[in-house]
């Protein structure tokens, strides 16, 4: 064989470096999107608080958060009534009737006040000792204060009587312990950062890799696949972290609760993470279906064009014998 021979070869083997530069480009590209994903949702999605109120909102009709906030209520009411109503059977007989009372207040209108309300003020207070630097070793503490002036005046508005009564006092309620908020700062600066960087590299390390592909179809296909792939982990991993969290509730009570407030926090990591799978495989798709009809369309239409006929030439005028 000679060397004219092997020239075609050698030109249509596949470049085996740029093929491996590009397997370990799309694998990294792979595996920061489900990390990107993740710390976007954290450092944007929890950390807005008008998207926290709204996406705690409903969850103040739910069946399970009503009734762990009627016990919680009813608890504290005897808990503040102990010293009047003792110990002994008057503490007994009125303790149903206070869980009663807590269970019908979380039916109206007050209620879904307070929840926005006490929402609103314990997110905006933790946020602001996440973002202070300055704020090392102090708890994180709400005053109740705004929280009770607009029940009451929900209340008085539905001229519910004695709510003109209800003192409005000014204290501090811990929310967060101070090595808890010092150990969380710590974490939200690392989220931050990376909520950036990690989408913009998956992005710069996916460009690349199908770039310098000697194939770029069959890279695009394996992003797509790989992509495919992170958002059933994402998945996974919101289920697991769900079953991690409910398990470390000592109370059987209060697990539904926490289980609703923990689903409609991720629903929007849930809703990226499918998006993530069926674009995946939507675009893993295309690709296949385009290298295995695209030639053969593309022949057709080759095979089409060149048999059009050809219009005959106009023959040239014969000049007429003297």
């Amino acid at each position: 064989m000679t060397e004219r021979d092997r020239a075609p070869v050698a030109e249509k083997a596949p470049p085996r470096a740029r093929n491996v530069l590009s397997a370990v480009l799309l694998t990294l590209a792979c595996l920061l999107v489900p990390f990107g994903a993740l710390a976007s949702w954290a450092a944007h999605g929890l950390t807005d608080t008008g998207r926290w109120v709204r996406t705690m909102a409903p969850l103040a009709a739910d069946p399970d958060v009503r009734g762990a906030v009627a016990e919680a209520v009813g608890d504290g009411v005897l808990r503040e009534a102990a010293p009047a109503a003792g110990s002994g059977p008057l503490r007994g007989e009125i303790g149903p009737f206070v869980h009663d009372a807590a269970r019908s207040f979380t039916r109206t209108e007050a209620y879904r006040t307070a929840w926005d309300a006490a929402n609103r003020a314990v997110h905006g207070a933790v946020l602001r000792a996440l973002r202070d630097d300055g704020a090392q070793g102090a708890p994180v503490t709400v005053d109740p204060a705004p929280v009770i002036a607009r029940v009451k005046q929900q209340l008085s508005d539905n001229h519910v009587p004695f709510a003109h009564r209800i003192p409005v006092t000014h204290t501090r309620i811990p929310v967060l312990p101070a090595e808890d908020v010092d150990r969380l700062r710590k974490g939200y600066h690392v989220l931050d950062t990376a909520a950036l960087w990690l989408p913009l590299a998956a992005a710069v390390l996916a460009v690349a890799g199908i770039t310098v592909a000697a194939c770029r179809r069959r890279a695009v296909t394996a992003l797509a696949l790989g992509t495919a792939l992170g958002g059933v982990l994402l998945v996974l991993a919101v289920a697991i972290g769900r079953r991690l969290t409910l398990a470390d509730l000592p109370d059987d009570l209060h697990r539904p609760a926490a289980g609703a407030v923990y689903d409609a926090l991720t629903a929007t990591l849930r809703t990226v993470s499918w998006l993530l799978c069926v674009l995946g495989l939507a675009v893993a798709a295309g690709a296949w279906l385009t290298g295995r009809y695209g030639p053969r369309i593309a022949a057709r239409r080759r095979a089409r064009g060149s048999a059009v006929p050809v219009a005959d030439p106009v023959p040239a005028p014969t000049r007429a014998r003297a």
